[in-house]
């Protein structure tokens, strides 16, 4: 499968009820894999759709100076079988999983593997770290970066995420837990798809959606807004006031979509990235955009999405630009 070049910018196409693997969990028999394996039950279990496991595996390139260092088992059988181990452990795990799982071992680079299967998926899961680095690929490759080529949501899991200690099919009833979902948000078209991926964590989990637009130092904002001059008196206070209102325009243009939902919102002052990583050690769960309105077009996955994986304590939610019909009621929309 071939992917858009970084400079592309096109919204994706995505019906979730057309993404046939449905909840696509990233498994490499880690700790972090186990955490990652739970999440992506929980969520498959709350949607009521298939929970798709796939390990990845490659095979090394054969150097043998001689034909007795041939080993009787090809490369290929041997990787393939150890794929299948781990599977194996996977299957352990959800024997009580009262949902259809599917198990998958796919050749190829991790990350590529799940950036090739996310086409066809409605959400993807994985740890942070694992025996493969998950996420240290992510983020430190361009070419393979999942949450910046993904073709749909991306939940990447910390080390912090507890998991309950109970057996048996109730390990994987959902969690009575009231903590909100928060959602980064600027105005976007990338922040408003984002929204929508939020409100509906929302709505499955039974809790509150917050908005928070973070309203960035004087010095970094006025790169954005330079019709403004540095001394203009109650710049920060004109300028809270603006968001505000543009903020409680989004709330009720959202409410529009999802009328039962409690939602709240801020404007906060502070660093993006800081302020959204602090919301990840509150929230069930923090949603992001791949990229806002401070995003370069190059640039697949923004700095705050970056910045706010780095340092999460929580489950974050990276969503790139679906093709959401919902958004062209936007009063903005053109």
């Amino acid at each position: 499968m071939s992917h858009d070049s970084p400079g592309t910018d096109r919204a994706i196409p995505f019906d979730p009820h057309r993404r046939e693997l449905g909840i696509l969990a990233g498994f490499d028999g880690s700790k972090q894999g186990f955490l990652a394996l739970h999440y992506a039950a929980l969520a498959a279990y709350r949607s009521g759709r298939v929970l798709t496991v796939v390990t990845a595996f490659t095979v090394p390139t054969p150097i043998y100076t001689t034909l007795v260092a041939v080993p009787e088992n090809p490369e290929a059988e041997a990787s393939l079988g150890a794929a299948r181990a781990v599977l194996k452990e996977a299957r352990e795990y959800l024997a009580d999983f009262p949902g259809k799982v599917v198990y998958r071992a796919e050749r190829g680079d991790a990350a590529g593997v799940l950036v090739d299967l996310s086409s066809i998926a409605e959400l993807v899961v994985v740890g942070a770290r694992g025996r493969g680095g998950f996420l240290g690929r992510v983020l430190g490759s361009v070419a393979s970066a999942l949450p910046a080529y993904a073709e749909c949501p991306t939940v990447v899991v910390p080390r912090q995420y507890k998991v309950t200690e109970v057996k048996g099919s109730a390990r994987f009833a959902p969690g009575r837990s009231q903590r909100p979902v928060v959602v980064g948000v600027d105005g976007s078209p990338v922040s408003r798809g984002a929204m929508f991926q939020a409100a509906l964590a929302a709505q499955n989990r039974g809790v509150e959606l917050h908005l928070l637009l973070a309203l960035p130092p004087l010095e970094t904002w006025l790169e954005w807004y330079p019709q403004f001059e540095p001394k203009d008196d109650g710049l920060t206070a004109q300028r809270t006031a603006e968001l505000e209102s543009a903020l409680e325009a989004e709330t009720q243009w959202l409410k529009t979509h999802y009328p039962d939902l409690s939602v709240t919102a801020t404007v906060e002052p502070g660093e993006p990235v800081t302020l959204l990583s602090r919301q990840t050690e509150k929230a069930q769960l923090t949603v992001l955009g791949t990229r806002g309105r401070g995003g370069a077009a190059g640039t697949l996955l923004g700095s705050v999405s970056r910045g706010v994986l780095h340092r999460a304590t929580g489950p974050v939610m990276v969503v790139p630009h679906l093709d959401d019909k919902r958004l062209t009621d936007h009063p903005g929309f053109r």
